[in-house]
């Protein structure tokens, strides 16, 4: 067996591998290792499903066939197959933004529904951003308006997205002549799996073309939607502190965790373990109280508004189950392992479904409507309650592992972070920057894999990144997995930053890496970058920006969505290992460079997060040499050298 610590760098999970092994109970690690040898032809990309002429491959090595039986070379293939994968991304991804449009509708069409308008202010903005009439509207009606307007993005045939408007003019501009610009977010996925259907398009570029189209209708468009309105409904982050890793689960406690990526359900979770009935109940049947906390996206959700503790990332689920003292696992959407089902009864956890899209074999399924929200969560909460009287203390084993963490940080908080709360501004950051106290600024983000040491591909990324001044913004399994290593913290600039980051991080009292969300909230990065352009002095467009962008562990077919729609719109971005376009020459090089001449940035794969971190520091130092920051810092240098 691998040891534990080739499979995590997280001393609590490797306490949990070994006692799994110990108990002889496979893990995701252990059934990554028989699979082994992995189909070659579908890592290199060059493996055709798509009709049931085939399976067909293409020989990598120029000796077998060259073409499907359709005639699809390996180009094609590859594309098709890399840009279904971004379609259910998208799809994912925006499906959670109709959700939260729809509980948005919901909160302003029914006042008995539970949820309210917790920013009024933000949802002005959004207001007026859609044409909707604010002056003398009620919040209600406003988000009645917001909620209809979104929604109806979804659906739309023709027209642009109001979001992707957000975006530098001249990064608008080059969207709409390169035929880039999204119509409608769900028209482009379904156009996209149409056009890879067997006996459509078969140039690969145009393919990658229409793929880069649906991703943006993602960033700018679902993704975005659902970050924006979730601020609206439950609250925009401020920084705030919490704890995180299997250490938050206690013994003499009723655990409670919600897994999963949409908050709908987790925020009316958080009011019913606070009900005084469903507390005293917990204490009539032993335990001190009721913990709720969250792993995944869900988690980032609940810690960055209410400081709800982190139990976790996606390789922490199996784990968390095996401390023996979860007892009620609740999930909704996304990122849930079907294993879940089978290790649940080693237990005595209660796995719960939630989400009609989400079921699993011989799992109950509580399922969850807004307009019943309170109550069904209620439910819920009662049976991981009733849950603690089977637990089985001598079966539980928590790794006393914890680590304090400063969370919620946005695009917006920015202005009031940098600037202060009467002069609110990004030009901090910017002055920062073209002084050269800061190199540029990395959003190092994505899933965990369990090919790699869980957690080494973003932690020892970040370290270096900010050992080099450059500020390190994270979301979903990324920014929890930095947490984890106490990189969320003040402190940490002062142990481990370069001196201009450790400056400014002094000057302002915040952590090296910034955390903004889950992985729906890579729409903050873009804001914020866009706000970077607006503010002067960096250059006209995203592309200019000394920025760069990273998914050193990614597994999810959202990561490919995220990184084409940071690539479009003009961020240099590295994976850490390779999406499947090895196989297809032509495809590989378009993706690693030719992307550079049609949307101003491209890819690069990189497994060793150290090597990808340099590549992503001069990345910023060519960017800023073409500003003319480094003659800029050297002239400015002058005077103080000669007096």
């Amino acid at each position: 067996m691998t040891a534990p610590e080739e499979r995590s760098i997280d001393s609590a999970a490797q306490q949990m591998i070994d006692r799994a092994q110990q108990d002889e109970i496979g893990l995701a690690w252990d059934r990554y290792e028989e699979m082994q040898p992995q189909c070659g032809f579908g890592q290199l990309g060059i493996c055709c499903r798509i009709c049931h002429m085939g399976p067909c491959r293409v020989d990598p090595f120029g000796d077998g066939p060259q073409e499907g039986i359709c005639g699809a070379d390996a180009n094609t293939i590859a594309a098709r197959n890399l840009v279904r994968m971004l379609a259910a991304g998208a799809a994912a991804h925006s499906d959670h933004g109709r959700d939260v449009a729809l509980t948005l509708l919901e909160a302003a069409r029914n006042p008995d529904s539970g949820y309210q308008i917790r920013d009024p202010q933000k949802l002005r903005v959004i207001a007026e951003e859609y044409g909707v009439a604010t002056d003398g509207q009620s919040v209600t009606k406003m988000a009645e308006a917001v909620a209809e307007k979104t929604l109806a993005e979804f659906g739309q045939q023709e027209g642009e997205l109001q979001f992707a408007l957000r975006a530098p003019a001249p990064r608008v501009k080059l969207w709409r002549e390169q035929g880039l610009m999204p119509r409608g977010i769900d028209r482009e996925v379904v156009e996209l799996m149409h056009q890879t259907t067997m006996g459509v398009d078969a140039d690969y570029r145009n393919i990658m073309r229409q793929g880069m189209r649906a991703a943006l209708a993602d960033g700018w468009g679902g993704s975005m939607i659902a970050t924006d309105l979730q601020d609206v409904l439950f609250g925009s982050p401020e920084p705030i502190r919490a704890k995180t890793n299997l250490g938050v689960l206690k013994e003499d406690h009723v655990n409670i965790l919600v897994h999963g990526h949409e908050p709908t359900l987790s925020e009316m979770i958080v009011e019913a373990t606070r009900d005084p009935e469903l507390v005293a109940r917990a204490k009539e049947l032993g335990a001190a109280g009721i913990i709720l906390a969250g792993q995944c996206c869900t988690s980032n959700e609940l810690l960055m508004r209410k400081g709800i503790p982190s139990a976790g990332t996606f390789l922490h689920q199996e784990l968390a189950i095996m401390t023996g003292a979860v007892d009620a696992m609740v999930v909704d959407v996304q990122c849930i392992m079907p294993q879940l089902a089978h290790l649940s009864e080693r237990f005595h956890t209660k796995l719960l479904t939630t989400s009609p899209k989400t079921k699993m074999p011989g799992v109950e399924h509580l399922e969850f409507h807004e307009d019943q929200a309170l109550e069904i969560a209620r439910q819920i909460v009662s049976v991981g309650v009733e849950n603690f009287a089977n637990r089985d203390g001598q079966r539980v084993q928590i790794p006393d592992e914890e680590m304090d963490l400063v969370a919620g940080f946005t695009a917006e908080y920015v202005y009031t972070l940098l600037g202060g709360r009467f002069r609110p501004s990004y030009r901090p950051l910017n002055d920062a920057i073209m002084a050269g106290r800061l190199r540029g600024v990395a959003g190092v983000v994505g899933c965990e894999n369990p090919q790699i040491p869980q957690g080494y591909g973003h932690i020892t990324m970040a370290k270096e990144l900010i050992r080099n001044d450059v500020l390190v913004v994270v979301t979903g399994c990324s920014a929890l997995a930095d947490a984890r290593a106490g990189l969320l913290q003040p402190e940490a600039a002062l142990e481990m930053a370069g001196d201009g980051l450790k400056e400014v991080c002094e000057a302002i009292g915040m952590p090296p890496v910034l955390h903004v969300g889950s992985c729906v909230d890579n729409s903050r990065i873009l804001i914020a970058c866009a706000e970077m352009v607006a503010e002067g002095g960096l250059g006209e467009d995203i592309s200019e920006l000394p920025v760069a962008g990273a998914a050193p562990e990614w597994m999810s077919e959202k990561a490919v969505a995220i990184g084409y729609y940071v690539v479009a719109s003009g961020i240099y971005t590295i994976f850490g290992t390779p999406q499947n376009v090895l196989g297809a020459p032509e495809l590989h090089k378009l993706v690693v460079e030719g992307l550079e001449d049609i949307v101003g940035a491209s890819f690069d794969f990189e497994a060793d997060p150290i090597k990808a971190a340099h590549m992503m520091i001069r990345h910023m130092d060519k960017k800023r040499a073409a500003l003319g920051l480094d003659e800029m810092m050297y002239e400015q240098a002058l005077p103080a050298a000669a007096s």
